[in-house]
């Protein structure tokens, strides 16, 4: 299921016990620097579902309301963007709905304000999760067609798809994994930062094979200072699949 309970790190030695000797020297470096794990259902969507519910943790979390009151201004200029690109509204309303609901829901002080385990529970719900992925999947594809120029030798590159054939077949449709051209997409378009961990096979920046590698994306809109911060959102990426990880 998504999300699942969270894990410690080492559940992920165990799985890697009789692997790879790089895996293996990588999770420990890993333990010592993340305390938990949280899985993702492996179904294509796990970057958009684990980035939602960690997400949703971290207002939840952090009771800042002020990030709620800036990243429902970035979804009404998503809807403005999506309509400008000639998408009819009644295409994404519904999806829309489900996500500043659940925005809406983490948000403290109100009467609807749930709890972490709620919130597992709610992002379960088959209908909230894939409503709020194809949300999500819609304001990707917004961003990219926005700025094709940016985009296109990216795309180009890895896929030999124009713009708008790789949104129609690699981002818009459920199931369709996600990489780096998706990520910058959407933390530009809402304007939340996103730290991806990798745990694969290459070797670290330093040479080192247990090093552990990570990349942040920083949102365009993002004013200097926050570039040091640590992103709200740390997920795990094994080649394939992404999962929420949790800082020590």
């Amino acid at each position: 299921m998504h999300p699942s309970r969270k894990e410690p790190i080492s559940v992920l030695a165990a799985e890697y016990e009789s692997g790879n000797p790089v895996f293996k020297a990588k999770i420990e470096k890993l333990a010592s620097l993340y305390g938990a794990i949280r899985r993702a259902r492996g179904d294509g969507n796990c970057f958009f579902r684990s980035f939602m519910f960690s997400y949703l943790e971290y207002i939840l979390e952090t009771k800042n309301g002020a990030e709620v009151a800036r990243v429902l201004k970035s979804v009404e200029s998503c809807k403005r963007a999506l309509i400008g690109l000639g998408y009819a509204e009644f295409t994404f309303e519904d999806f829309l709905a489900v996500f500043v609901e659940q925005l809406e829901s983490v948000l403290p002080g109100t009467t609807s304000s749930i709890s972490v385990d709620t919130l597992v529970d709610r992002c379960r719900d088959q209908y909230v999760s894939n409503y709020v992925v194809m949300f999500f999947r819609f304001v990707t594809s917004c961003e990219i067609r926005q700025r094709a120029d940016f985009f296109e030798p990216f795309i180009y590159g890895t896929s030999n798809l124009t713009v708008q054939q790789f949104c129609k077949a690699s981002v818009e449709p459920m199931g369709e994994e996600s990489d780096h051209v998706h990520i910058t997409a959407l933390t530009d378009a809402l304007g939340v930062p996103v730290r991806v961990v990798y745990l694969d096979r290459s070797l670290g920046d330093s040479g080192k094979v247990a090093e552990v590698n990570h990349h942040d994306f920083i949102p365009a809109s993002s004013p200097s200072p926050e570039k040091s911060a640590v992103p709200p959102v740390t997920l795990l990426y094994r080649p394939g699949h992404y999962d929420i990880l949790y800082a020590k």
